[in-house]
C-alpha cells in the first residue's frame, strides 16, 4: 500500500511545526529546508489558494494519507451530517493506525501504520491489518496474544489520555469510546481551508 517514505524532519520544517510528533533534528533546526531557510521571507503574502493547499498537505502528512484516499475522506464527510471539516478531522481520527498511535503503543502515525499492517493488533476479536480501518463507538482494540511481550509494547499506554479513549496498560486493552468532538482533537489544522479548497 502507498505511503510517504521520504524523510519527516524536512516535511516538519516546512509546515513550522512539529506535524510527526517529537523530533529531536526539527527542535534543532526549526526553520524551512533549502539554504533560504533562515533568510528573510519575501515580501507579499501568499496566495489564497497556496494557503489553502498548503493546509491540506499538513492534514495529510499528519494522518499519513496520500491524496487519493484524503479525497475519498473529505467526499464521505461531504455526505454525512455536520459540518464537513470537522466530521473530515473524525474520520481521520477514528482511523486503526491513529488510534494506536493515540493509545501509545507506537511514537508515530508512521510506526502505528507498521504495527497494523504486520498483524499485532486485533479488533473486537478479529486480527485487522488495514491501517484505514474505520473504528466504531464501543469498539474493543487488543494487541495479539503472541505480541504482547514484544518491547514495543512494554511500555503501552504510558502516552496522553484523551477522553475519547480508554486504554488498559496491564492487560493491553482499549477501547474506542466515542467519535472526538472537535475541539478535544489536538491537531493545529484549519480544516475551513480544505474545505474551501475542495469546495472550489
Amino acid at each position: 500500500m502507498a505511503r510517504y517514505r521520504g524523510p519527516e524532519t524536512k516535511i516538519a520544517r516546512k509546515f513550522g511545526e512539529a506535524i510527526f510528533g517529537y523530533d529531536k533534528a526539527f527542535e534543532k533546526r526549526n526553520y524551512p529546508p533549502g539554504q533560504h531557510g533562515l533568510a528573510k521571507k519575501r515580501k507579499g503574502s501568499a496566495k489564497e489558494y497556496a494557503i489553502q493547499l498548503r493546509e491540506k498537505q499538513k492534514a495529510k502528512y499528519t494522518y499519513g494519507v496520500l491524496e487519493r484516499q484524503f479525497r475519498k475522506t473529505f467526499e464521505t464527510a461531504s455526505s454525512k451530517q455536520g459540518i464537513t471539516g470537522a466530521v473530515l478531522l473524525q474520520l481521520l481520527e477514528s482511523r486503526l493506525d491513529n488510534v494506536i498511535y493515540r493509545f501509545g503503543l507506537s511514537p508515530s502515525r508512521r510506526g502505528a501504520r507498521q504495527l497494523v499492517t504486520h498483524g499485532h493488533i486485533m479488533v473486537n476479536g478479529q486480527s485487522v491489518n488495514i491501517p484505514s480501518y474505520r473504528l466504531s463507538p464501543g469498539d474493543k482494540i487488543t494487541v495479539r496474544p503472541k505480541s504482547k511481550n514484544m518491547e514495543n509494547f512494554s511500555a503501552a499506554g504510558s502516552g496522553k489520555k484523551y477522553p475519547w479513549l480508554d486504554w488498559n496498560p496491564s492487560s493491553q486493552e482499549g477501547t474506542f469510546i466515542a467519535v472526538p468532538e472537535r475541539e478535544q482533537i489536538p491537531e493545529n489544522i484549519n480544516e475551513q481551508l480544505i474545505v474551501e479548497l475542495y469546495s472550489k
